[in-house]
């Protein structure tokens, strides 16, 4: 097996609505072994062009358990709080 990360590209909307979504996160992760590798800001875009000024990347035991998290009730109950507070590409990559 393949560990899995999940990286989103964010533009963040609403800096409140933000941080309560960024609280409500890990307690998703928990059931699925998943870990936050980091948060950041955009520093440089060296090549090509990129919109989005944040990124989080998270890490799991493999893809299936990325799906899982992503398909689950607790992190799809935050899906209304993420819209309203940004702008978020999030995929899926196996390493």
């Amino acid at each position: 097996m393949s560990m899995a990360y999940v990286v989103g590209h964010i533009t963040v909307k609403d800096a409140d609505k933000w941080q309560q979504y960024q609280a409500r996160v890990p307690a998703t992760l928990a059931p699925w072994g998943a870990e936050l590798v980091f948060r950041g800001q955009k520093a440089a875009v060296f090549a090509g062009a990129m919109p989005h000024t944040d990124i989080v990347v998270i890490r799991f035991a493999d893809a299936q358990a990325a799906e899982n998290w992503f398909h689950s009730g607790a992190y799809q109950a935050l899906l209304p709080l993420r819209a309203q507070a940004a702008d978020v590409v999030l995929t899926s990559y196996r390493a």
